[in-house]
């Protein structure tokens, strides 16, 4: 295929950045929030999630501008700050979140047909999980047919699911009740005891998750007509993604109770909507729900394949992920990742929360890559490398990268250690994939530095597993 029919414009490349970020999350945003925290803790919550997100994007538009030698971004930015084992575990840890979050798409889908036929209930049921392996493979070949043709139908799609969202907007803002959004302010009646601090801690898993896809005009700039519509991407998709999102999160508080909030059940913007204009609001949204997450499921999709086949090209993954179709499409990278989101999809059987905990663990995994991308911001600031030509940027994007840091590492913490060590006991095996590759070019496994990271990872991995085992930790 020629190199010219391969390039994405600006515009494809933001409907990639939102059709990323706009999937099964913000449909189920008043549900959580309401759950954990009344209007007043979800603006600072969204104040403190909005800032560290946009300087994470910032992060990722000076990387683009000032490194454009350094494709597909997410891992390999890692990688050059610092070193082979820790990009493996960026581009491992970001291709297995985001395995685990089609899983959890495909879940949602279950869920929301369960509100109309009950076979599907729960989304977890034999019927539920057979139409979802159909649609994962479905899907699966028709990306096989070329990365082009993908695109353009994720650019439709992103613009299809985005009007339920604006149209529940709208109904509820015509429905605003000022008493009932002050009622709720600070916590609504009904509702248990819980400091601000804990509300908005119990916000920020879900946080990381609607803000996930942020990166994914990065991941796909060797796609880019130029470099400078990849961080001009990331920043659209970003202003417009997080405008949708709090509109959504605070509307409901000014229609119904905070208590009536909590209790609906996912997608929680269904509920929402139904509780101002009847049982057809409820449809509606849900057939939103289903468009949206089938976008995001191929954005996703392709984004997988993208960051296993950059990784095997770069020689962090055994090279036979770098096997590429006649139509240019990583295929084997896209066989084992549908083959492996199928198999997370069969065990959510036997599992009785399959819903928050795949997305919970979705969002750690990725905290990891986004840290060590925000770190070699800052490395690559203090350097001054690329800045020749715009010195006085140096400590603007400097700030921009610490701040991002700070962000990452407290969402670490607001996650808690239950959810880093199930990632450690996922990335104690996935290092068998960087040993294939690191036996593959005769290299020597680890310096000195990197055997000190591997071995966290084991401890934390076996203190995991034992947790596990015990009882202590459970899925």
């Amino acid at each position: 295929m020629a190199e010219h029919t391969r390039k994405i414009s600006l515009f494809a490349l933001t409907s990639m950045v939102v059709g990323s970020m706009v999937g099964a999350g913000i449909f189920n945003l008043p549900g959580r929030f309401g759950a954990a925290t009344g209007p007043f803790g979800a603006i600072i919550a969204w104040c403190i999630a909005g800032t560290g997100m946009y300087m994470l994007a910032r992060v990722f538009q000076a990387l683009a501008e000032r490194r454009p030698d350094i494709d597909n971004g997410v891992f390999a930015y890692a990688k050059a700050g610092f070193g082979d084992y820790m990009g493996f575990l960026s581009a491992f840890g970001y291709w297995l979140g985001s395995i685990l979050g089609n899983c959890f798409y495909w879940v949602l889908i279950g869920t929301t047909l369960g509100n109309f036929f009950p076979a599907f209930a729960g989304g977890n049921t034999l019927i539920a999980i057979l139409v979802s392996l159909a649609g994962i493979w479905a899907f699966h070949f028709m990306i096989l047919r070329g990365v082009q043709e993908a695109a353009f139908v994720n650019v439709v799609v992103t613009i299809a699911k985005i009007v339920p969202i604006i149209v529940a907007l709208l109904f509820m803002l015509f429905a605003f009740n000022y008493q009932q959004f002050s009622e709720n302010f600070f916590g609504g009646v009904d509702m248990p005891a819980k400091s601000l601090v804990a509300q908005v801690r119990d916000t920020m898993l879900i946080t990381v998750f609607v803000f996930i896809g942020i990166e994914g005009a990065s991941v796909y700039s060797r796609y880019a007509k130029t470099r400078a519509d990849v961080g001009t991407a990331t920043i659209l998709g970003f202003v417009g993604v997080t405008g949708l999102m709090v509109a959504v999160t605070l509307l409901p508080y000014a229609v119904m109770p905070q208590a009536q909030i909590a209790g609906l059940s996912q997608p929680s913007l269904a509920g929402a909507l139904e509780a101002v204009v009847g049982p057809w609001g409820k449809a509606f949204v849900s057939v939103g729900v289903l468009i949206s997450v089938l976008g995001a499921f191929l954005a996703w999709s392709l984004i997988c394949a993208e960051v296993a086949f950059a990784a095997a090209r770069s020689r962090d993954m055994p090279k036979i992920f770098a096997r590429e179709n006649a139509q240019k499409v990583p295929s084997v990278a896209l066989w084992v990742t549908n083959t492996l989101v199928s198999l997370f999809l069969i065990s959510t059987y036997w599992s009785n929360d399959a819903f928050n905990f795949m997305l919970d663990m979705t969002s750690v995994t990725s905290l990891l890559p986004y840290l060590l991308v925000a770190g070699y911001g800052v490395i690559l600031a203090r350097s001054g490398q690329g800045y020749a030509e715009a010195p006085g940027e140096r400590k603007r994007d400097m700030s921009f990268a610490w701040i991002a840091v700070v962000y990452t590492l407290f969402m670490f913490v607001a996650a808690g250690l239950k959810y880093v060590l199930l990632v450690m006991v996922l990335f104690a095996p996935g290092t068998l994939l960087y040993f294939w590759a690191r036996r593959e070019q005769q290299l020597t496994f680890f310096n000195q530095r990197e055997l000190v990271i591997f071995g966290v990872v084991i401890v934390g991995a076996a203190i995991g597993l034992a947790g596990l085992l015990t009882g202590r930790i459970t899925p």
